[in-house]
C-alpha cells in the first residue's frame, strides 16, 4: 500500500484543521492506512518523552523514509519553515511532491521582472514535481449572513484543492531530481546557503574558512541570477556534487531554501552546519524549549556561534 505524507502548518487550529480536511480527503480515496498526517498521527498533543521534540522529529522522520509521495500545503510569503525541511527530505530521496496552494499572490525577485513563481524562493519550484494553486474563491452563496456567504466561498476552494490531489496520486507524478549519498572520501566541496535577505559578510567569511581546509565551495546564486529558476537547478546540482553544506538560517523564521536543503542534507547524510540564529525560543507543553523549528534544530548536524567554532567541526 503507498504512504502520503501531508506536510502542513500545525501550529494553529486553523492550519491543524487544513491538514486534517486534506488527509480525510485522501482518506476517503485511499484508505486511512495511506495518510500520515503529522500531529495527529503522532498524538503529539499527549506524547509524553524526556525530550519530546526530538522525539517527534524522530517520528516523522520515519515515516519521511518510507513514504510513496507527499502533499505539502504551501501559503503566503512566509512558508513554514519544517514543510519546506520536510519537502526537502522527500525530494532528496526522488520522493514526489505535490505542493498545494490557495495563495492569490505569485512571486518575483524585482516588480519589473517577467519572472514569476508560486513561491517565494525559485529552489521550491524547482523540487515539486506538481503544483497545485487554488487562488480565487469559490461562488458566492444565497446565505444571507455575509459572513458565512464568505465561509463558503473559502471552503469552496479548499475542498476544489483537495479534490484536484487524488488525480495525480492516483496516476503517476514524476519525481524531481533525487540526490546521491554524501561521498565523504571524495573532493572536499562545500554548499553555502546564504540568506535571501541579504546583508553581512557572512557568506564570504564561511568561504574563505572552508577553502583554508581544502574546500571548493558552491554559494547559491538563484536569488540574483537572471534566471532565477534556472539557478535554482544549478543550486540543486550543485548540493548533489557537495560534502556538507552550511546554510544561514538567521530571521525569525529559517528561510524556505535553507530549510529544504537542510532537509536535502538530513536525507543523504551530508552534515549540514548553521550559525547561531541568535532568536527567541519556543516553548511547548511537555516539550523541551526549541531555538528553531525541530524539524531544522535536529535535522542539523550543529550550529556555530563564531568561525573558530565550525572549524572544530571540520576538523573533527
Amino acid at each position: 500500500m503507498a504512504l502520503y505524507y501531508v506536510a502542513h502548518r500545525l501550529f494553529a487550529a486553523h492550519d491543524r484543521a487544513l491538514g486534517a480536511h486534506i488527509a480525510h480527503h485522501l482518506a476517503r480515496r485511499f484508505g486511512q492506512d495511506a495518510v500520515f498526517l503529522p500531529f495527529c498521527d503522532t498524538d503529539e498533543e499527549n506524547l509524553t518523552h524526556p525530550r519530546k521534540g526530538q522525539r517527534l522529529f524522530e517520528l516523522d522522520r520515519e515515516r519521511l523514509t518510507r513514504i510513496d509521495a507527499m502533499i505539502a500545503l504551501l501559503h503566503g510569503p512566509s512558508l513554514d519553515d519544517g514543510v519546506c525541511m520536510e519537502i526537502g527530505y522527500a525530494a532528496a530521496r526522488g520522493v514526489p511532491v505535490l505542493a498545494v496552494t490557495t495563495d492569490f499572490q505569485v512571486y518575483g525577485p524585482a516588480p519589473d521582472s517577467a519572472v514569476r513563481s508560486p513561491f517565494p524562493d525559485p529552489l521550491l519550484q524547482h523540487v515539486v514535481s506538481r503544483v497545485i494553486s487554488v487562488p480565487q474563491l469559490g461562488p458566492p452563496g444565497n446565505d444571507k449572513n455575509r459572513f458565512a456567504r464568505f465561509l463558503d466561498q473559502n471552503l469552496h476552494a479548499i475542498d476544489r484543492a483537495a479534490a484536484e490531489i487524488t488525480e495525480p496520486l492516483a496516476g503517476s507524478l514524476p519525481s524531481t531530481s533525487s540526490l546521491p549519498p554524501a561521498d565523504m572520501n571524495g573532493q572536499r566541496r562545500a554548499y553555502l546557503e546564504p540568506s535571501p535577505y541579504g546583508g553581512d559578510t557572512w557568506t564570504a567569511e564561511v568561504s574563505d574558512t572552508l577553502h583554508t581546509h581544502g574546500y571548493t565551495t558552491h554559494r547559491a546564486g538563484r536569488f540574483n541570477a537572471t534566471d532565477p529558476v534556472q539557478a535554482a537547478g544549478d543550486d540543486w546540482t550543485a548540493l548533489a556534487r557537495s560534502n556538507l553544506a552550511v546554510a544561514d538560517i538567521r530571521g525569525p523564521e529559517t528561510p524556505p531554501g535553507a530549510a529544504l536543503i537542510i532537509g536535502a542534507c538530513a536525507a543523504t547524510g551530508r552534515p549540514v552546519y548553521a550559525p547561531d540564529p541568535g532568536c527567541w525560543w519556543t516553548f511547548a507543553h511537555g516539550r523541551e524549549p526549541n531555538y528553531r523549528n525541530l524539524m531544522i534544530q535536529y535535522g542539523l548536524t550543529g550550529t556555530f556561534s563564531d568561525l573558530p567554532e565550525l572549524v572544530k567541526y571540520l576538523e573533527a
